[in-house]
């Protein structure tokens, strides 16, 4: 019997470190598409994003709690999202932002539909900047022109370096990245890091107009608290990725007001987390009269045609990568497991500890 057939109804654990180079962006995306594609036809079913602050004796400082989850019937699949870590607000020009100071524990469980065990415990590290670039991929490939050329690219961390990779595989004919970062010396190493990870010319530029200037499509993957894009750079034409994803606790937005209004098309992730949260992207062009809830559209729509995607070469488009959702963990978790299986990669506990069985006549007891 081979390893992978002898632990056919253990639990594979795998970490951060573990995952790493397992998928490719090609198969993240196809994974994500099939989601929103599901979700947008009704079978696909997930529960807004739920978070807890709890303050702790120090002063801004509160004990974390994240819960997502999300069912994809097609990986036969439930995934729960769970956060256990500790948030430090920081005040830097009288805007707040998130820090994670010390150790957390972050995980995905993953269920199977059919016969309800849990078959795999994944780091979410493991798969978060992974299935947020490629939901942006999945929105880009509809709303972005045909045969860009040029994307312009705020951050170079993780989330950002994801993102370019994203797009580099969606898009052949991508030939430069124009990169914005704040400080001079790191934006010149993270240009040219940027550059050998993706095989393309990466510019670092002096300033945010210049990132938007002349670009197909423009991605925000930054940690900032306030936005470091504004509408009034926009061009005719141009799409925008943006994702920060604030809450009801910390308001932040990459995207100033003015991007929405300009914008002919807007489409997120979950319209239904947006109005949960009152995200700032939304909540201020909405108060100002320039949108209404109805110009917001859901990604599954997008993507089984219930929306529209750009319709013409002049409109500028916006996808918010507003929030996880339990469905792109359902989708690319599977994905992982099944290669680190191939590959011999993770630990394997016993399925019996988190399983209550029942015997033939129904009793329940202990394995």
């Amino acid at each position: 019997m081979d390893e992978v057939s002898k632990h056919s109804n253990d639990v594979l654990v795998i970490n951060t470190r573990e995952a790493e180079g397992l998928l490719s962006p090609q198969e993240c995306y196809s994974a994500i598409e099939t989601a929103y594609t599901e979700l947008g036809r009704g079978i696909a079913q997930y529960i807004p994003r739920r978070r807890m602050f709890i303050p702790l004796e120090r002063p801004n400082h509160y004990y974390w709690h994240n819960n997502i989850p999300g069912a994809v019937p097609y990986f036969n699949t439930v995934a729960l999202r769970i956060d256990s870590a500790q948030v430090a607000l920081t005040e830097r020009d009288g805007k707040y932002r998130y820090e994670f100071p010390g150790d957390f524990a972050g995980f995905v469980l993953l269920f199977r539909l059919d016969t309800r065990e849990l078959y795999a415990i994944v780091h979410d590290h493991a798969l978060s900047a992974l299935r947020v670039a490629a939901t942006s991929a999945v929105a880009s490939k509809r709303l972005v022109r045909p045969n860009p050329e040029t994307m312009g690219l705020f951050g170079a961390g993780e989330q950002a370096i994801a993102q370019l990779l994203a797009h580099a595989a969606l898009f052949p004919s991508l030939k430069q990245i124009k990169l914005f970062i704040t400080t001079e010396a790191n934006r010149n190493r993270a240009a040219q890091h940027l550059s050998e990870l993706s095989g393309l010319e990466v510019i670092p530029v002096t300033s945010p107009e210049d990132v938007v200037r002349g670009s197909d499509f423009v991605t925000t993957a930054t940690n900032s608290a306030e936005p470091v894009l504004k509408g009034k750079w926009l061009e005719p034409g141009q799409h925008v990725n943006t994702m920060i994803g604030g809450d009801f606790f910390v308001k932040r937005q990459e995207i100033d007001d003015e991007c929405i209004r300009k914008a002919d098309l807007i489409v997120v992730n979950s319209r239904l987390q947006a109005q949960i949260e009152e995200q700032p992207e939304f909540a201020g062009p909405i108060r100002k009269g320039w949108i209404t809830w109805d110009n917001v559209h859901d990604l599954g729509d997008l993507v089984t045609q219930k929306i529209n995607g750009r319709s013409n070469s002049e409109q500028i488009t916006v996808h918010d990568n507003n929030v996880g959702m339990g469905v792109q963990f359902a989708a690319v978790g599977p994905l992982l497991v099944d290669k680190a299986r191939e590959n011999g990669i993770g630990t394997w506990l016993p399925g019996d500890l988190f399983m209550t069985r029942r015997s033939s006549e129904g009793e329940v007891f202990a394995p």
